[in-house]
């Protein structure tokens, strides 16, 4: 039988690699891509050979509208149509910068990756994906952030770009819904990355410990691999553009 084809951006490392590596175990063929195709990247494509997947990794700099089309032609030429995208790629807001004192270049560095890099580069996938006329399930899954919806007065570049990002995928899904094709949004946590591994850690530990997440732990990116897969491989078929929070319950209002 054909495997389903997933697309991860942002796939090298952290919650792009669990997420690959989730999509793999799910029956799925992985197509990464990332800034760069070095030791990490061809490390994530012999862990997801091993788990019986084909899989292949190549560059592209999400904020750079012009290489989009070129790097969906090269995934697709290695593995065929794709039939689950999975907009992972993002950055953070480093240094963190007081809202009152953020400057105009690190506003639009973030937000020209993590939102208006992600709109286009879903737009290029998505007309293909209406192009082709199929019986199977396909998804756009979003990753967002519970930064989405809860402030951070020194995170204000990133909590815009994931608020911003969360419209997104509702558009998406009001168009592409007669198409046949679900949009997600996953929210995730506290997740021990390396993009986590910048923030004061002792802090959020605390925070966690405190009972502000009602799990009392960390996420992994192995907790955001396994929800991605599920909707990936149709699981929810009647869900789309709604949020999900794997968040180990923090977005619970507590009293």
């Amino acid at each position: 039988m054909t495997r389903p084809v997933a697309l991860v951006t942002g796939a090298r490392q952290g919650l792009g690699r669990g997420i690959a590596l989730g999509l793999a175990k799910a029956g799925f063929d992985v197509a990464g891509l990332d800034l760069v195709v070095d030791k990490k990247a061809e490390a994530v494509v012999r862990e997801l050979e091993a788990l019986g997947a084909k899989a292949w990794f190549g560059p592209m700099d999400l904020a750079d509208l012009g290489c989009h089309a070129g790097a969906i032609d090269a995934a697709e030429a290695a593995l065929g149509p794709v039939d689950a995208l999975v907009n992972n790629a993002g950055i953070a807001s480093r240094p963190l910068t007081d809202l009152l004192e953020i400057g105009a270049a690190a506003f639009d560095m973030n937000l020209g990756v993590n939102l208006r890099g992600t709109f286009f580069f879903t737009q290029e996938l998505a007309k293909r994906m209406v192009s082709r006329k199929v019986d199977s399930y396909r998804s756009i899954t979003f990753i967002t952030s519970i930064a989405a919806s809860h402030v951070s007065t020194d995170r204000s570049p990133y909590c815009v770009s994931k608020a911003g990002l969360s419209m997104v995928a509702k558009l998406y899904a009001d168009r592409l819904g007669t198409h046949g094709i679900a949009v997600h949004e996953i929210r995730p946590g506290f997740i021990r990355t390396e993009m986590t591994g910048s923030a004061p850690a002792d802090k959020i530990d605390a925070y966690i410990d405190s009972g502000a997440v009602a799990q009392r732990r960390w996420g992994e990116p192995h907790d955001i691999g396994t929800v991605t897969a599920s909707l990936a491989s149709g699981a929810l078929p009647y869900v789309t553009g709604q949020p999900i929070y794997v968040d180990g319950g923090f977005h619970i209002p507590t009293a």
